[in-house]
């Protein structure tokens, strides 16, 4: 039986909201959660959930649940690392698979336990597509609350590949292809925090992309 469950931000992540609605829901199921914004307030219970996590896992803070779980956007073992939605945009991927994995003293190395697929139209932008992601992180938490009785974990088996940290220089755009090679791109920037930008005579433009309503 699952009672005590914390789940863990620890940063500023866009995932925030959906981690406070993960809670909601998962109070709403008569189970005490806890949303914490450091590893230091991660409480001892049954299972701590890594939503958008960015610091490593000591061991001391895996000891405190039973189960740490954390959600990854790809096919493991291939595609572990860092924004594996972004990455496989990039790739022209439309559906992107979903691991719920146990977290471990190695990256995405985890047992997984449950699966599940993002399926995309080809036209979303990152709050559109990361709508999505929130969503079936949600998702995965409560059906492993809800069937973890049921649940055996496997291995993960095959090949492994791991994407890089994209970094701000990662958006900026060559103005030698054409628009068409550039949207996949586009889609994947964010305005704010990481803004599509190119450079011309000297001169560094931001571009920024929203749908037209």
């Amino acid at each position: 039986m699952i009672n005590n469950i914390t789940v863990l931000v620890d940063n500023d992540s866009w995932i925030l909201p959906y981690a406070d609605k993960l809670v909601s829901k998962l109070t709403q199921l008569g189970k005490s959660a806890q949303l914490a914004r450091n590893h230091e307030d991660v409480e001892v219970g049954d299972v701590c959930f890594f939503l958008g996590c960015t610091k490593v896992a000591k061991e001391a803070l895996l000891n405190r649940n039973k189960h740490n779980l954390v959600v990854h956007e790809s096919d493991l073992p291939k595609g572990k690392g860092f924004a594996p939605v972004a990455w496989q945009i990039l790739e022209g991927n439309n559906i992107i698979p979903v691991c719920l994995i146990e977290a471990g003293n190695e990256v995405d190395s985890g047992d997984i336990w449950l699966t599940d697929i993002i399926k995309l139209s080809g036209t979303e932008l990152a709050l559109e597509w990361r709508e999505l992601q929130g969503n079936i992180s949600i998702k995965l938490a409560l059906r492993f609350i809800r069937e973890y009785s049921t649940l055996n974990a496997i291995k993960q088996s095959g090949k492994s590949t791991s994407y890089p940290r994209r970094r701000p220089n990662d958006s900026k755009i060559d103005l030698d292809k054409n628009l068409r090679d550039v949207i996949p791109l586009l889609r994947i920037v964010d305005n704010k925090d990481y803004p599509a930008f190119f450079e011309y005579k000297g001169c560094k433009y931001k571009l920024e992309i929203s749908k037209y309503e």
